[in-house]
């Protein structure tokens, strides 16, 4: 382990000498587009829907908006229902000398689990996330030659995703930036639930010399996100949400030409919070389910989003004449303080958690007394 993490930071060094190098003046801002899976890798098939179909026609509809702009060049990993190599990806990104590195996916999950997330590299901070690798990861064993072109690399290896980790500190902070402007767009112009910015050890984003973001654009096993995901409207809305997030971070950098891009101490503070946010351990309390009330009302209501605010009911339940109703259901309590949170944004001012213990309603604070997992 030892050998091979001092081989990949001497390697890395060498690297970044040569990274590091003063960019060559030029006209365009280059922006590599890498639309994930395709040919006989067809990503998740959620719901009877192809990950490989819907990352190429976001990534198409965005590279078009991206093109009509002054002094962007962008740069497409496959433009047509193609295998593409992970290695292949990061390198025609590299050839490129690109400003962006940006892929597009679609997630999936065994739960009702559903919003979108964009991923820097990192080390994998939770179970999850280390998931979320793997599965990203594993298309290396479709290659040819993956032993010899990934130099011993192992999707389900802890130790190489924390060695892949090391390699890319340098765009760290701006892969960030980037990201936060995407799931900002998200949440904030299309209405759509976000679940924030994570990092996971990502062998296509490792290896891109530029600041570089992995986009899961929702989930595809939750049926109103993925048919939202396969609509025309929906995959346009967010490539033009992707675009917008691009060109506010272009115009960023444009504004700070000549000076220092960050200031260090304020991004630092700025990096630390966001991710200690955003990797927040899980709050699991056994035997309890928590719920976020958003109404009640006389009448029955049909549980559709339409009435609701646009937000996905999750229950209902009936108590003398009046029907209560309910978003989010977890055991995490600091994942339903965020559907608390979302129900706000929807105009529930006035919603409130509530907790049940094997079916039966009690007091939040009792619930908050067990113990956690």
């Amino acid at each position: 382990m030892r050998t091979y993490l001092l081989s990949i930071i001497v390697l890395f060094a060498i690297s970044l000498t040569f990274a590091a190098t003063p960019r060559k003046d030029r006209d365009k801002f280059v922006v590599v587009l890498d639309a994930g899976h395709g040919g006989h890798d067809p990503g998740n098939l959620g719901n009877g829907y192809k990950e490989k179909d819907i990352a190429l026609k976001i990534v198409l509809d965005l590279g078009s908006a991206l093109e009509k702009l002054p002094n962007v060049k962008v740069i497409y990993t496959r433009k047509t229902d193609v295998f593409v190599e992970l290695r292949e990806r990061a390198a025609i990104a590299n050839r490129a000398d690109a400003d962006l590195f940006v892929s597009v996916h679609c997630n999936a999950h065994g739960s009702s689990a559903h919003g979108t997330e964009t991923f820097v590299l990192g080390e994998a901070n939770d179970q999850r996330n280390f998931e979320i690798a793997k599965k990203e990861n594993e298309v290396i064993f479709l290659e040819s030659n993956h032993e010899k072109h990934y130099a011993g690399f192992d999707p389900n290896s802890p130790e190489s995703m924390i060695g892949i980790s090391i390699m890319q500190e340098e765009y760290t902070h701006n892969s960030i930036l980037l990201a936060r402007m995407v799931e900002d767009n998200f949440l904030n112009s299309l209405k759509r639930k976000s679940r924030g910015i994570k990092q996971a050890s990502l062998w296509v984003l490792h290896n891109t010399y530029m600041p570089s973001v992995l986009i899961e654009v929702g989930f595809l096993t939750y049926k109103p996100e993925g048919q939202y995901l396969h609509s025309g409207s929906g995959q346009s809305q967010m490539a033009n949400s992707i675009k917008n997030a691009v060109v506010s971070y272009k115009k960023y950098l444009e504004q700070n030409v000549g000076e220092n891009i960050f200031d260090d101490d304020e991004l630092a503070m700025a990096t630390e919070t966001e991710l200690e946010i955003e990797t927040e351990l899980p709050k699991v309390y056994k035997d309890v389910t928590f719920k976020v009330q958003i109404a009640a009302s006389s009448k029955r209501l049909k549980l559709k989003p339409y009435n609701f605010n646009g937000l996905e009911v999750s229950s209902m339940e009936k108590a003398g004449n009046t029907y209560k109703y309910f978003y989010g259901e977890t055991s995490d309590y600091n994942e339903i303080q965020k559907f608390q949170e979302v129900a706000k944004q929807k105009g529930y001012s006035g919603s409130f958690i509530v907790a049940y213990k094997n079916g039966v309603r009690i007091d939040l604070s009792e619930a908050l007394k067990t113990a956690t997992n």
